[in-house]
């Protein structure tokens, strides 16, 4: 996340010297000169401005009009999302100090960014796989269903964010084609050069196949500017598709197995490296407890003493484990002080159920306060908070209902519970913590998009470029990160699976399950409005890095190695010069 971050301010701040240098311009759309500071030049602008202007026209009227014309033009009105931006950016300062706003709300933009990475990583998929356990799925299944939602919450919640409002759009699939040029270059290739190793042949073939399936049919709709309803649906049933194909191969694979050890004696082998097809029964998001497990065994006293309710709530709430920042260098230190705020926050919304310990984090008194502040927290952030102020018969407040309901439900649990002990119920509160994280996902993602919009009006930058920079990289450098360092710790079948998987999954339910709200929402079919020469870069980047895959791998028989990791980063590094350029005109 800091490379990012660290990019992406710089980008911020070249533009905001971009618009800083804008802002003088007193020219209307039509060629009339205005000056700033007349109010009859202001009405004069906004009456040359007809009622079907949008909100990109902002930056045509002197930078004295700018808050009065995002204030008056309907398309500059919030839709979803707490906060109007746009008024943010030209109303909270003055018209000079526009590009300080600009760059605090670049900043605002990364805690997001972070916000989504703590409740998807810490609250989301711990609370997906404690309810695959329970449901008794397999590993197959669960990867390349909850796991994989888990693991792609924060792409799955922003698309659907953008395709829900038809100016946005652009957005949605910049973010989504931006994320899998990402995954299959950037990442492949640094797992390529991190860890050289044969890939497995089969599954690597049928991630790849799926994948080029769905893009191609994305382009389809790109090129048609519309989707049907069975169109839409087809993107789910493709996934559905690609599930059981998941599932018969492994099946198959298990069976043959089997086969061969009935006749052939056994010998010890590691899992995962046997076969080029075994890794399809890795599930990354399963293993990342492995360490923190071992840990904590290290660290259990011996002689273990009864906490007070008091003493349990207080360290439930600790996001800090003292043996473990003595053990960090200075750097993790600063970055857990400034999450710590954000994790305490969630602490006390979000419930985790953690089956791999012996109480299950089982924690009485935190959990009774769930209760009540969860379902809270799901009236007041669902919607962007169109539940905040609704009356029930237009009397009686719905937050506070809810408020009493979750404070008798919190004081039944803790009378018939006691600390030692989860209750039987207990996998239950996994299903309320997935509920009230996938809430607070979609409110954060809707306030990333509406920034993303912003910053686009004010650099007159297209939405697509906004969603295959800084949406891309928000969403996908944490995979980065962690599929590389899976391949350091000797799992790069692993990682270079969780590359493919992953954003199969993200394309074809941020598509489907984008344009099936807006679909819901408008009652007609989905527009999509290719924004110029960018969007069919972006594609065809996209499908071209596939095809090459999929003809390189197979002719260096399946092995990745760290030339292939070369071409890959500079792959990447040519797609995103010709898109800048095409971006400012001068390609």
């Amino acid at each position: 996340m800091s490379v990012a971050t660290l990019l992406c301010l710089l980008v911020g701040t070249f533009l905001s010297q971009k618009a800083a240098s804008d802002f003088p311009l007193l020219t209307t759309r039509a060629g009339v000169e205005v000056d700033g500071g007349s109010v009859n030049a202001s009405v004069a602008v906004m009456a040359q401005i007809n009622d079907d202007d949008k909100c990109d026209h902002v930056m045509n009227v002197s930078a004295a009009d700018r808050c009065a014309f995002v204030k008056n033009t309907p398309d500059c009105s919030v839709e979803d999302g707490f906060i109007n931006y746009l008024q943010v950016a030209f109303c909270l300062l003055p018209p000079d100090l526009t590009p300080l706003t600009v760059i605090l709300c670049i900043i605002w933009l990364f805690v997001l960014f972070v916000v989504l990475g703590l409740i998807a990583s810490k609250f989301f998929c711990p609370n997906l796989s404690a309810i695959s356990t329970s449901l008794h799925l397999t590993h197959n299944v669960a990867g390349v269903t909850f796991l994989a939602l888990g693991n792609g919450a924060p792409d799955i919640f922003s698309a659907i964010a953008a395709f829900s409002r038809p100016h946005t759009a652009g957005l949605a699939v910049g973010a989504l084609f931006g994320a899998g040029v990402f995954v299959t270059t950037i990442v492949a290739g640094g797992v390529a050069l991190v860890k050289p190793f044969a890939v497995a042949s089969r599954p690597f073939l049928r991630d790849v196949i799926f994948y080029m399936v769905a893009v191609f049919w994305t382009y389809l709709i790109l090129f048609r500017r519309t989707t049907t309803l069975g169109e839409t649906l087809g993107y789910l049933g493709l996934y559905v598709v690609y599930v059981l194909t998941v599932v018969i191969s492994a099946y198959i694979y298990s069976r043959q197995k089997r086969l061969r050890s009935a006749t052939i004696d056994d010998v010890p082998h590691i899992q995962g490296f046997e076969s080029s097809d075994s890794y399809d029964n890795d599930v990354p998001c399963l293993l990342a407890g492995t360490d923190q497990q071992e840990y904590e065994s290290e660290y259990r006293p011996l002689l273990q003493y009864p906490e007070s309710t008091s003493q349990i709530l207080l360290s439930s709430l600790n996001p800090v484990d003292n043996r473990q920042w003595r053990r960090k260098n200075w750097k993790w230190r600063v970055i857990k002080v400034l999450k710590s705020p954000v994790e305490v926050i969630l602490l006390l919304c979000i419930p985790v159920v953690d089956l791999d310990k012996e109480d299950k984090n089982w924690r009485r008194p935190l959990n009774c306060l769930h209760l009540v502040t969860a379902p809270l927290m799901c009236v007041l952030a669902f919607q962007s908070g169109i539940f905040g102020d609704y009356l029930i018969e237009g009397q009686f407040p719905l937050w506070v209902l809810t408020f009493l309901l979750g404070l008798f439900l919190c004081a039944i649990v803790f009378c018939s519970t006691t600390n030692e002990c989860p209750p039987r119920y207990h996998p239950v509160f996994a299903l309320l913590g997935f509920v009230v994280s996938a809430v607070l996902i979609s409110a954060a993602a809707s306030e990333v998009v509406s920034i993303l919009h912003m910053l686009g009006v004010v650099f007159s930058l297209s939405n697509t470029v906004l969603g295959l920079t800084l949406l891309a990289w928000g969403n996908s450098i944490g995979d980065c990160f962690s599929d590389i360092t899976l391949a350091r710790q000797g799992y790069p079948r692993m990682a270079i699976s969780a590359c493919f998987g992953g954003i199969i999954f993200n394309m074809l339910f941020g598509v489907g399950l984008g344009c099936l709200v807006q679909r819901i929402k408008t009652h007609s079919e989905v527009q999509l409005e290719p924004e110029g020469l960018l969007t069919w870069i972006l594609a065809g980047s996209l499908g071209l890095s596939l095809v090459l895959s999929f003809i390189i791998v197979p002719l260096s028989r399946f092995h990745l190695g760290r030339p292939y990791g070369v071409f890959l980063l500079v792959f990447y590094g040519i797609f995103l010069l010709v898109a800048l350029l095409t971006e400012f005109g001068i390609i």
